[in-house]
């Protein structure tokens, strides 16, 4: 695995250039951030975006989203991969949300996963945006390069273990930042195929880096 040095390298590099940059999902107050977060699911945050910039001009909580009706949220985000399901989870999440926490996104990981299509690390994730958490989402980004950045064991391939390994040796000071850090990087610059390696300025690290 990656030493201490070369680790702290890796994440001032990543400060660096990336920041400290959030969520690429639009929104304007928490519950538009779960309901996005929901919806990105198996998706890009770009159709997300696409989908909800006029969705969110006119729901902006719990009831007015039930207001509008499963099949009204339809209309909106048809757009997005498996919109029937996702909206039938919308639905039912807001109803939760009015049921059990007076129509107010929870604060706690337990709670928010109570949640319809919201597990661990959609909960991290939003822990994190919303309230500073020091949570770590692991997508398909993430799962990918800590292993190309020798970041956790081999055998660490699933969330879980990969959250946990991080969680290890990520300072405090970074662990707000290390799943956007790694997302943005993924999603822009070290790609699953075609990743940019000849300007990438942590190809040092890189296990799989191509000259």
């Amino acid at each position: 695995m990656i030493t201490n040095k070369n680790l702290k390298e890796l994440l001032s590099l990543f400060e660096k250039n990336i920041g400290a940059k959030k969520s690429e999902l639009n929104y304007k107050n928490p519950y538009q951030f779960a309901v996005a977060v929901l919806l990105s699911a198996q998706s890009t945050d770009k159709i997300v975006n696409k989908a909800t910039k006029d969705l969110f001009e006119i729901i902006d909580n719990p009831q007015s989203m039930l207001d509008l009706g499963e099949k009204g949220l339809k209309d909106y985000i048809k757009i997005i991969g498996l919109y029937n399901s996702k909206a039938k989870h919308v639905m039912e999440m807001s109803q939760t949300l009015i049921d059990k926490f007076d129509g107010i996104l929870p604060k706690t990981r337990d709670e928010l996963q109570q949640l319809a299509g919201i597990g661990r690390k959609s909960a991290n994730v939003i822990l994190n945006e919303l309230y500073g958490t020091p949570t770590i989402g692991v997508d398909t980004h993430v799962l990918r390069l800590v292993h190309r950045l020798d970041l956790v064991p081999n055998d660490a391939k699933t969330p879980e273990k990969v959250e946990y390994y991080l969680d290890k040796i990520i300072p405090d000071y970074y662990k707000p930042y290390i799943s956007n850090y790694l997302v943005l990087y993924g999603r822009y610059e070290c790609k699953a195929q075609n990743p940019h390696c000849e300007n990438c300025y942590i190809k040092k690290f890189c296990k799989v880096k191509k000259d």
